[in-house]
Order: C-alpha cells, then structure tokens, then sequence
C-alpha cells in the first residue's frame, strides 16, 4: 500500500484506481480535486459510483464519507448526475 491509502476512505482498490489516472501523491490527488480524479477514474472504470466521488472528496477533506456536509454531498451528486 502507499501513501494514498493512508487517507480516509482510500483503499487499495481507490488506491490502485488513482495510480492508474497518474495520482501517485496526496499532494498530486489534493491539486487535482476529487470531481477532476473521478472523471479520470471513469474513463478507466466504468463502474465507478456516487459513493466513490464521496469517498474521493472525504478523503481530500480528511474526512469518513459519511461526515461530509448535506452541501457538499448535494453539489456532489449534481455533478455525478450530469456525467
């Protein structure tokens, strides 16, 4: 596991997700946001969800998923409506 991983809500497998779309740093993934990361990571994964944009955007909050704001969480889920 890396550094990625030491983040809340990043596993291996988000872990594995980013590296994939060239975040390698928490520096690299904070610079380029979790809406910006999770574009890239639907390229590579179809699959990808809202739960995991949450989890994205908890993690650059330093955050559980769960404790993100009813704001954030509804700015989040327009933007994952509109892909």
């Amino acid at each position: 596991m890396g550094v990625l991983t030491e983040l809340p809500n990043i596993g291996k497998v988000s872990e594995s997700r980013l590296n994939e779309v060239g975040i390698f740093t928490q520096e690299q993934f904070r610079q380029m946001g979790s809406k910006e990361a999770f574009v890239r990571i639907r390229v590579v994964d179809t699959t990808a969800c809202l739960h995991m944009l949450y989890g994205l955007q908890g993690a650059i909050e330093g955050v559980k998923d769960s404790f993100l704001s009813v704001e954030t969480k509804g700015d989040l889920k327009a933007f994952y409506r509109m892909l």
